[in-house]
């Protein structure tokens, strides 16, 4: 793929698909459009896209389905586009894969500025910045790999593994554990996730609504699931009641 990002657009709706291809053009994607599910994955298949766009409601399979389908072989950025405002279409979005929703109508600018700054979270190891802080819980043998009760992860590589069998995670899923290895037993607000997601700075106050924070209790939800965690006996993910997460103690 070289330099050039490719952006998926996979919406039925001619005018939404042709508004959502112009904004990710102008944020300097090479942009392909599939107005059906079954093509839309046959799209991500053959293109690796870095971001897709995905409208809930189409003809043939529903986004839903067709998110499960995407995340079993590519690590794509997927924002849903629904004209469901109930938070269960969200939440079910979220489960299967995506890493964002926006309601419809959207305004362009709001689906730019939450593509961004996906884009500025790494995606390779040529992408990774050095100044992160020295982790805690465990530092392994370079300031960017974290160990934790048999949890190995490598953020240059953008791996981890537990108990040796490497584990598949979305990119807000590493992300988000990411944050908690480099915190140690530090709590994380879920205000301070969303803006770690959204590559913003701590203290910077912007409003973060009570859906940002669900998001982040479902995303954090499936990466439990994935790491087979315990939510009554953690050994890695240990929520704290009207807070956040820390990581759980180190276990002898």
């Amino acid at each position: 793929m070289g330099d050039t990002r490719v952006g998926l657009v996979i919406e039925d709706d001619h005018d939404i698909r042709e508004l959502v291809r112009v904004v990710l053009t102008q944020a300097g994607f090479e942009v392909t459009a599939a107005s059906s599910g079954a093509e839309g994955v046959l799209a991500a298949k053959e293109l690796d896209p870095a971001v897709i766009t995905l409208d809930l409601g189409l003809p043939d399979i529903d986004g839903f389905e067709v998110a499960r389908q995407i995340r079993q072989f590519s690590d794509a950025y997927i924002v849903m586009l629904t004209a469901r405002a109930e938070e269960l279409d969200t939440l079910i979005g979220l489960e299967s894969g995506a890493d964002d929703y926006l309601t419809k109508p959207f305004r362009p600018r709001e689906l730019r500025a939450r593509v961004a700054a996906m884009m500025r979270r790494p995606r390779s190891t040529s992408e990774v910045t050095d100044d992160l802080n020295a982790p805690l819980g465990g530092a392994g043998d370079d300031a960017n790999s974290y160990r934790h009760n048999g949890l190995n992860m490598s953020y240059d590589s953008r791996t981890v593994d537990v108990d040796g069998q490497e584990l598949s995670l979305t990119r807000t899923e590493f992300d988000l554990l990411h944050a908690l290895l480099e915190a140690g037993r530090m709590v994380r607000t879920k205000a301070d996730l969303v803006r770690r997601l959204r590559d913003e700075p701590y203290d910077v106050g912007s409003y973060i609504s009570e859906a940002d924070e669900r998001s982040v209790e479902v995303h954090m939800g499936n990466l439990r699931k994935k790491l087979g965690d315990s939510a009554q006996d953690p050994r890695w993910l240990q929520t704290v009641r009207g807070v956040g997460y820390r990581l759980a103690p180190e276990r002898s």
